[in-house]
C-alpha cells in the first residue's frame, strides 16, 4: 500500500465566516498548484449556514422562515449544514496522480480510522445503482455522521468533510441532507446513548489529523450495503 498524503500539513482555524473560507481556499488551491505550498489540510468550523450542489432539488432546501443561510457551491453533493459544533476538513492537495475516487475513499476511511480510535465504530456505504449518493460516514446503523463534498480544478482538491461533533441536531429537520431521508446524529449523541463523555473538539482534531497521515488510498475500510 502506498501512502495517499505522505507530506500533508494540518492547519488549524477556529471558526470562519463561509465565504472567507471559500475566497481563501482558491488562494490555498493556487499555492499548491504553484508549487509554493503542499498538501495541507485545514481543520476549522462555520457559523449557521447550508451550502449546496447545482443538483440539488429547491425541495431539499430550507423554508426562509428557518432564517438559516443557503448558498449555492461548486462542490459535489447535496445540501449539507455547516455550523458550531462541527469539525470541517478541507482538504487542499495535489491529486494529479489519484483518481477522485480514489481520494474520496481515502477521506471516509480517514474519517472511519479517527472514530473508531475514539471509540465510535464508523463504516462507509456502498450507493446502489441508479440511487441517492451515500458518499460519507455512517454508524454501523446507517446514521449519519460525516457528510463529503469535493472539488478538483487543475490536479487540485478543494473542499472536503464535515463531522458532527455537538451541532445543534435541531437544524437537520428544517431541510433534506444529502438528499436523503436517513437519520443524522453526532458524537454527542452517541456518547450519550453509551454513557461516556463527549469528546472535546481539540481531541477530536488530534483524532483526525493522526488518521489522515495514516491511512493511504488503497486502505478499503468497513463497507456496509
Amino acid at each position: 500500500m502506498t501512502e495517499a498524503f505522505p507530506d500533508l500539513s494540518r492547519v488549524d482555524l477556529g471558526e470562519v465566516e463561509y465565504d472567507s473560507a471559500t475566497t481563501a481556499m482558491e488562494g490555498w488551491a493556487a499555492e499548491c498548484r504553484a508549487g509554493t505550498a503542499g498538501d495541507r489540510l485545514f481543520l476549522l468550523s462555520h457559523p449557521p449556514i447550508v451550502t449546496y450542489g447545482s443538483r440539488t432539488s429547491p425541495a431539499d432546501l430550507p423554508p426562509a422562515a428557518s432564517g438559516l443561510p443557503v448558498v449555492e457551491v461548486d462542490r459535489g453533493g447535496q445540501a449539507t449544514y455547516h455550523g458550531p459544533g462541527q469539525i470541517v476538513g478541507y482538504l487542499v492537495a495535489n491529486v494529479r496522480e489519484r483518481g477522485p475516487a480514489d481520494v474520496v475513499r481515502w477521506m471516509e476511511q480517514g474519517l472511519i480510522t479517527a472514530l473508531d480510535a475514539l471509540g465510535f465504530p464508523a463504516v462507509r456505504r456502498q450507493t446502489p445503482p441508479g440511487g441517492s449518493s451515500l458518499v460519507g460516514v455512517w454508524t454501523p446503523d446507517h446514521r449519519k455522521i460525516a457528510s463529503i463534498g469535493m472539488r478538483i480544478r487543475g490536479g487540485v482538491s478543494t473542499h472536503g468533510f464535515a463531522l458532527n461533533v455537538d451541532p445543534d441536531m435541531a437544524v437537520f429537520a428544517q431541510f433534506v441532507s444529502c438528499g436523503l431521508a436517513d437519520p443524522i446524529t453526532s458524537l454527542r449523541e452517541l456518547a450519550v446513548e453509551r454513557g461516556v463523555p463527549t469528546p472535546t473538539d481539540a481531541v477530536v482534531r488530534d483524532s483526525l489529523a493522526r488518521s489522515f497521515r495514516a491511512v493511504s488510498c488503497e486502505t478499503p475500510g468497513r463497507l456496509m450495503a
